[in-house]
């Protein structure tokens, strides 16, 4: 009894760490794919001399990011799809080129980082300079 109680206490204690772990790992992951992404955008921009309607046109097909979800891309340049941008705090776009993003863990989004969906969000922002959790941008 007493070595089932000790594995069960180690059990308790282990399972929440192995989440939090898990979870990071997913974050990190989700920032590789964007900062990946956005170089590959880039690189159709130099191409085509205009960011591309989709993942697909420039490449990417429809990558889904660690929580099995679709990341989301929306071209900001010439000013096309503007009152749709990602917004700061100030309800800023927090890009001029293109948003791309993971809506998280929660799959749930809105475009101003400071509403409580976004939270969790990964997100690009200052053209790429940021790449990260909205909450910490």
């Amino acid at each position: 009894m007493v070595a089932v109680g000790i594995v069960a206490v180690l059990a308790a204690i282990a399972l929440p760490s192995w989440a939090s772990y898990r979870e990071r790992v997913r974050v990190d992951q989700a920032r590789k794919d964007i900062v990946i992404m956005s170089a590959t955008i880039g690189r159709y921009q130099l191409d085509a001399r205009a960011y591309p309607d989709s993942l697909a046109d420039a490449g990417l097909g429809a990558p889904l990011d660690p929580w099995g979800r679709p990341y989301q891309y929306l071209p900001l340049d010439g000013g096309r799809n503007r009152g749709l941008a990602r917004k700061d705090h100030s309800l800023v776009p927090i890009n001029t080129d293109f948003d791309l993003y993971s809506p998280g863990p929660d799959g749930a989004s809105s475009p101003p980082l400071t509403a409580a969906r976004s939270r969790d969000d990964i997100v690009r922002a200052n053209n790429g300079a940021f790449v990260g959790v909205a909450a910490d941008y």
